[in-house]
């Protein structure tokens, strides 16, 4: 496999796994590196550099930003962001492996719109129970850290696929066996806004 096709693979993958923790993120990086020559995505993805769509994606991350850091209001917006951010993870990983062969780009889809789903599960069930706390501070630090890890990870991955690549499939192997105590936890505020209480 050659360094461009890993490359490719490594912002693909990045993309959908950045997808569901913050979409909007996850455009703003992938256009500013591009707009800045960082990264060469392919035809179909360069749009992301566009001054308009910056500018979009920056009004969209500043509201979602003011958003997370409120407790309850978090959950809310999680909720409503499972329809951006899985449907966003899939299309990003399926634009940026569009230049290898359509074959890779729809599996590069599949697996992104995957992995924004499991990293928007950890999101959404890790909010919920930091917000058994009445403290605010929890919130805004775990927002921060996600909003970091959002930049840090695409960079880790424009810059160094293999390691990268790596850590993500150290991550997978976690999600996997924390995810039915992430469901669980994820569906929490759903219950709550229901009236139904969790089986013992």
């Amino acid at each position: 496999m050659s360094a461009e096709t890993l490359a490719a693979i490594a912002v693909a993958l990045g993309a959908g796994w950045a997808s569901g923790l913050n979409a909007y993120a996850a455009v703003l990086v992938l256009g500013a590196a591009e707009r800045l020559g960082l990264v060469n995505l392919p035809h179909d993805l360069q749009v992301l550099a566009s001054p308009w769509v910056l500018g979009v994606a920056a009004l969209l991350f500043a509201l979602n930003f003011l958003a997370d850091k409120i407790p309850y209001v978090d959950s809310v917006n999680d909720a409503l962001q499972t329809f951006v951010r899985i449907p966003a993870g899939f299309l990003l990983a399926y634009g940026a492996a569009g230049g290898l062969s359509p074959e890779v780009a729809a599996v590069a889809g599949l697996l992104g719109g995957t992995l924004a789903a499991g990293t928007h599960i950890a999101k959404t069930g890790s909010r919920a129970l930091i917000n058994t706390s009445p403290e605010p501070f929890s919130n805004i630090a775990a927002s921060l850290t996600e909003d970091a890890a959002v930049i840090g990870g695409l960079a880790l991955a424009i810059a160094h696929p293999i390691t990268f690549l790596c850590l993500l499939a150290a991550f997978v192997a976690l999600l996997v066996w924390l995810l039915p105590k992430l469901i669980r936890l994820a569906l929490v505020p759903i219950r709550r806004m229901t009236g139904r209480q969790p089986k013992s």
